[in-house]
């Protein structure tokens, strides 16, 4: 407000100073006139870096703000949402998008003190001359409507931007994470054909916008025009006929021009505004978004360990889909066993290893731990009695110490990872490196074999010593001999584990306590190795076409 307020005092002054100093001859007036006006300036500097300042660190902290809860919403999102959007989308959300909400901070800011300053000039010149003014406000009401128009356009216009560059974003992150992939099939001409191809699409939209944009500075100019030839015909006739003088003629022009430029400042900041509208409407439809599980959270603190698990009756179908992944699964699994799943691809099997943990909810029926519905116990105390081993390990890039003491969340000894370490047959390949637990191993583990990464996440599993295994294939894509040394390490880390097996080899669980047999979504059978060759088609199936056996 005080610097809007500047704006409008320069503008009187001029009143007094040609009024007093060219027609009344005022000696004092003229002494005091420099000194108000260096005054006046002098204060506009100092509040308008204080309103700058102030403002844009409120801004900022605002879009910290933004960005923190924007990933903290995403991060707890079901995989359902992860399982329909890109990577490369997400990311544009946090960054491309809230840049949007970040340049636009400014210029909001911006915004407030120019329809203040307009508010002011306003003041001035209806104080002067309030017919000669009401003549030259009526023309700022014929901006309103072709604005609106304007802003609408350009809304949509930017919304469809955002939306390519985040199929860009996520363009670029499939093709530099699967480069190996590129190059082994020379497809580099094939993507940057499609690059280009989403690219031109994008600069597309942009083009339009600018061309949207760019009619409301020439429109807004034209419409001042008409104001301004008024002011200069009816303010230069009351001069002339005696009724106002030229101070007052010139203070009310000077207030006049002056207000044009916070007026067209406004109508150029509408253009970065409703990109930045849109870019918030896309990060509210995240926020806004129901998390149907965090929702349905528990309050009960899980405690799994010897209790049995239970399924009863479980039936479960993806969102906008009408067929069941798993349909009326009945199973009792007794604490400390080993149970292994097995059957064709799309069985069903790692579906069971997702439901576990609540990675989805099942449809119907319910699974128990201890006779507790999984739903009533607190989602995070559930999970941190659940481990898993993947088929495909993942590792941040980070250290291999870090790397290992990732699920824990208590402080982690050295003692207490080289113990886990050596469990899962890792450590001796971790101290041939240099660098030893201090050892960056770069994006997903880039510097490690299969094998090596794999026995880092049966570590991590390890030393987070949760009652509950899940093993989710964890040595299909392994040759012999990491094979053979993995299996070493899983075997120290079922120990005194109810573990859950999913299997894709079956030699690695015909020791299994019990082993399912999954077809067309449902139960065929359970029982051990043995018994499944003469009981269940298809695990005698299986076990024919894995050891080749007439």
């Amino acid at each position: 407000m005080a610097t809007a307020g500047t704006e409008a005092a320069l503008a009187y002054l001029i009143k007094p100073f040609m009024d007093g100093i060219f027609i009344e001859k005022d000696i004092t007036l003229l002494k005091v006139m420099p000194i108000l006006i260096v005054i006046v300036y002098l204060g506009k500097g100092i509040f308008r870096f204080l309103q700058v300042y102030f403002m844009r660190y409120v801004g900022q902290k605002v879009i910290e703000q933004i960005r923190n809860e924007l990933f903290e919403k995403i991060v707890n999102l079901p995989l359902n949402f992860f399982n329909k959007t890109s990577t490369g989308v997400l990311m544009s959300r946090i960054t491309n998008d809230v840049n949007l909400v970040q340049q636009s901070i400014q210029i909001v800011i911006s915004l407030i003190r120019e329809i203040l300053t307009v508010i002011g000039l306003i003041a001035v010149i209806l104080y002067m001359d309030w017919k000669l003014a009401l003549g030259t406000i009526i023309c700022y009401p014929l901006l309103i409507q072709p604005l609106l128009k304007i802003s609408r356009r350009l809304r949509r216009l930017s919304r469809k931007d955002q939306e390519m560059m985040g199929g860009l974003s996520s363009m670029l992150q499939e093709v530099f994470s699967g480069i190996r992939t590129v190059k082994a099939f020379t497809s580099e001409k094939k993507e940057i054909k499609q690059f280009n191809k989403i690219n031109a699409t994008v600069v597309q939209y942009v083009i339009k916008s600018i061309k949207t944009a760019e009619l409301s500075s020439p429109l807004m100019e034209f419409i001042a025009s008409l104001g301004f030839a008024a002011i200069i015909y009816f303010g230069g006739m009351q001069v002339i006929n005696g009724t106002s003088t030229p101070g007052t003629f010139f203070s009310f022009l000077a207030a006049a021009l002056l207000v044009y430029r916070p007026i067209k400042s406004i109508g150029n900041s509408n253009n970065s505004i409703q990109q930045a509208i849109a870019a918030a409407e896309r990060i509210f439809d995240i926020l806004d978004m129901e998390n149907s599980i965090v929702a349905n959270n528990g309050s009960i603190i899980c405690d799994a360990k010897k209790k049995d698990i239970e399924f009863h009756n479980v039936s479960f179908q993806y969102e906008d889909t009408d067929k069941y992944v798993l349909n009326e699964i009945n199973l009792h699994i007794k604490a400390g066993q080993q149970i292994a799943f097995v059957g064709s691809s799309g069985a069903g099997k790692t579906t069971i290893a997702n439901l576990m943990p609540r990675f989805f909810d099942i449809t119907s029926g319910s699974i128990t731990i201890g006779g507790v519905d999984l739903r009533k116990f607190d989602l995070k105390s559930l999970r941190s009695e659940i481990s898993i081993v993947s088929q495909e390990p993942f590792l941040f890039n980070d250290t291999i110490a870090n790397n290992i003491a990732y699920g824990k969340n208590t402080d982690v000894s050295k003692e207490e990872m080289i113990e886990a370490a050596k469990a899962a047959f890792a450590d001796e390949f971790i101290n041939n490196i240099p660098t030893g637990y201090d050892t960056e191993i770069g994006e997903r583990g880039i510097i490690l074999s299969g094998g090596q990464k794999q026995r880092l996440t049966i570590a991590r599993a390890l030393l987070k010593n949760s009652p509950i295994l899940i093993l989710d294939e964890a040595t299909s894509s392994l040759d012999t001999e990491s094979e053979r040394v993995v299996q070493k390490a899983l075997d120290n880390l079922m120990k005194g584990r109810t573990s859950l097996i999913i299997a894709h080899r079956l030699s690695t669980i015909l020791d299994a306590d019990m082993i399912v047999v999954l077809n067309e979504n449902k139960i065929e059978a359970t029982g051990r190795h043995e018994e499944l060759l003469t009981t269940s088609k298809t695990y005698s199936k299986l076990y024919k076409m894995q050891f080749n056996m007439e």
